[in-house]
């Protein structure tokens, strides 16, 4: 039987509202089916927990049951149960699997094998595991019993840190609360800064650095319990405090760490850590489990000047450790510096670039291929920045991603062609539907419709001109999210295209649920067709995605058409529509006014 210790937890006094059960009915509670008159109290305000078998002392005899917060009008409280009151009380909690029968007895066993390997200790208290408790309560959930067994508060250090008792702790006890790390007893963060700061009072004179985590530490707490966490932590620290190419180190904060190395090639450096990390890679709790890790190193010419800020350089290193069932080892270099001198700069500046009227749109015309017309356009931004250069998006549409400012050069966007369209309309000119783009982290503002229609209501645009793109990446986020807000806007008369398809991951099944209007094929699979290295291939690819788009009822539009040839192509393939160089770079709104218009 697999034991995943939990955690200490305290309870206040409370009010168990209970009946009388059976073995029968504690099997099947076991098994994850709840009696319906308990489970319809399961998440009521007030309670403290699902319902669950409780053992007393008191009544001599286990009953089904389920706590709540005592005298609180708000709570309609299950008065034809039978109640007792319980005194407030700490427990120790563990998990094991719902194929075990757990009766008072065997519970009562487990438990007393664990005070004997087990204090309990804690950061600012220390619990011991009660030989007879009071109480003693069990749950079943998501094929997992949770098991609370009362505990004795031995130590409560807490009460002086909550009521600044400074007096209660000798110099030494506030010098390790400050300088180390409670669960490993090792370095923390501060202990490390003075190193950066002074290294020469260590005798270093130079150094690298090096910041990681563990990838899916969180698995590791769920799965295995903080016991065996900590024992990863533990066995981590072993390490560090014994490799000879670490100077000094620290556990920053949960599973991140940080060391300052002995100065090397860099190839040198890699290998080093690579056999570091090689040796902490089993779990040994289950030697199956791989540990992972994400490593972000700070060579010496970047560390050494960076100081006590070099943390931020190996972060964004580390960051980028993003692969699968490996472990990451990535060298921060100028080119991250620049981008995050950049970055900060443009999003500070961005405010008073909008003042500015900085930002400008271009529209890249979208053509019906079969009667050479044009059908609309795509609204794409661009950056006068300070009226001297124009910036490709690329420089700064990622940093206003990642920081969520995205949303304010949407609506950019969105006035600047409900403008326009306001415009040629009181000239009486054609009017065609423009695609702008909606930013997936976007999809998460409640008032994201409201807002929408506000801005193109205030122009006196119709919404059928407007439509909405979104890359097929964004479609993972939150699909049940993503598919109401779609939906909404469809509902309110807009569009809805999907971006770049086939380069992220849709399933079909996606597809037939989403309120498309145009499925955009992605340049990618256009750069060939028509061309010497055309394959069968890639027209056997395009012809079925053309032909799921037509019988799904959406438009099929191909990006990327820049040679006659490739028009043709697609034309006898289907698509029905092309935006590409071929008829148009983007260009401003007013050439396209001038040109289509």
């Amino acid at each position: 039987m697999f034991i995943n210790k939990l955690n200490q937890l305290y309870k206040p006094e409370r009010i168990l509202y209970y009946r009388e059960t059976d073995k029968e009915e504690v099997k099947t509670l076991y098994a994850g089916e709840m009696p319906k008159d308990m489970d319809k109290l399961s998440g009521a305000f007030g309670t403290y927990d699902y319902p669950g078998i409780f053992y007393l002392s008191s009544l001599g005899k286990p009953v089904i049951g389920i706590e709540y917060r005592p005298d609180d009008e708000r709570i309609d409280y299950p008065d034809y149960l039978e109640s007792v009151v319980l005194n407030e009380a700490f427990f120790y909690s563990i998990e094991i699997d719902n194929d075990y029968d757990a009766d008072a007895d065997s519970i009562r066993e487990i438990f007393k094998k664990i005070a004997a390997n087990d204090d309990a200790h804690r950061v600012f208290s220390d619990l011991s595991i009660m030989d007879n408790p009071d109480i003693f309560s069990v749950f079943a959930r998501g094929g997992k019993i949770r098991i609370l067994y009362e505990a004795n508060l031995d130590s409560d250090r807490a009460i002086c840190i909550i009521n600044e008792k400074v007096d209660e702790f000798s110099k030494e006890q506030l010098y390790k609360m400050a300088l180390f790390d409670p669960i490993t007893g090792h370095f923390n963060w501060n202990h490390l800064v003075p190193f950066l700061e002074i290294p020469q009072d260590a005798g270093i004179n130079d150094y690298a650095f090096a910041h990681f985590d563990i990838k899916e530490f969180r698995v590791i707490n769920e799965v295995y319990g903080h016991i065996a966490a900590n024992n990863v932590l533990l066995n981590i620290v072993k390490a560090m405090n014994e490799a000879d190419f670490i100077y000094t180190s620290a556990r920053c904060h949960n599973d991140n760490f940080a060391m300052l190395i002995k100065d090397m090639p860099i190839e040198e450096t890699i290998e080093k850590l690579e056999a570091f990390f090689d040796k902490l890679s089993r779990l040994m709790e289950d030697p199956s489990y791989r540990i992972y890790y994400r490593c972000g190193i700070v060579p010496m010419q970047r560390a050494m000047f960076a100081g006590n800020r070099v943390a931020d350089a190996g972060k964004l290193a580390q960051a980028l450790g993003t692969g699968h069932n490996r472990t990451d080892i990535v060298v921060y270099t100028d080119e991250m510096h620049d981008d995050i001198l950049w970055g900060n700069y443009i999003k500070a500046y961005m405010d008073t670039a909008i003042e500015n009227d900085e930002f400008m749109v271009y529209l890249q015309p979208k053509f019906d291929i079969a009667r050479e017309k044009i059908k609309g356009a795509e609204a794409l931004i661009r950056w006068n920045y300070k009226g001297k250069q124009f910036l490709p998006p690329y420089r700064f549409i990622p940093f206003f991603e990642k920081d969520g400012s995205i949303g304010k050069v949407d609506d950019i966007v969105l006035k600047k062609v409900c403008e326009a369209f306001a415009k040629w309309k009181k000239e009486g000119k054609a009017l065609h539907p423009i695609s702008v783009n909606l930013s997936r982290n976007r999809l998460y503002d409640v008032h994201l419709i409201e807002h929408l229609k506000g801005i193109v209501d205030s122009y006196g645009v119709d919404h059928s001109l407007i439509d909405f793109e979104l890359t097929e990446s964004a479609t993972y986020d939150d699909k049940d999210h993503m598919l109401e807000v779609l939906r909404e806007l469809r509902q309110n008369g807009f569009a809805i295209s999907m971006d770049d398809f086939g380069t992220g991951y849709s399933s079909l099944s996606l597809l037939t649920e989403m309120p498309l209007d145009t499925l955009k094929i992605d340049k990618s699979f256009v750069d060939r067709v028509g061309t010497e290295d055309e394959s069968e291939k890639d027209i056997v690819v395009i012809r079925h995605i053309i032909s799921l788009a037509k019988e799904l009822k959406f438009t099929c539009l191909a990006e990327g058409a820049e040679q006659k040839r490739q028009v043709d192509r697609l034309r006898e393939l289907g698509c029905e529509v092309i935006q590409g160089y071929y008829y148009s770079k983007p260009i401003p709104l007013k050439e396209y006014e001038e040109k289509y218009l």
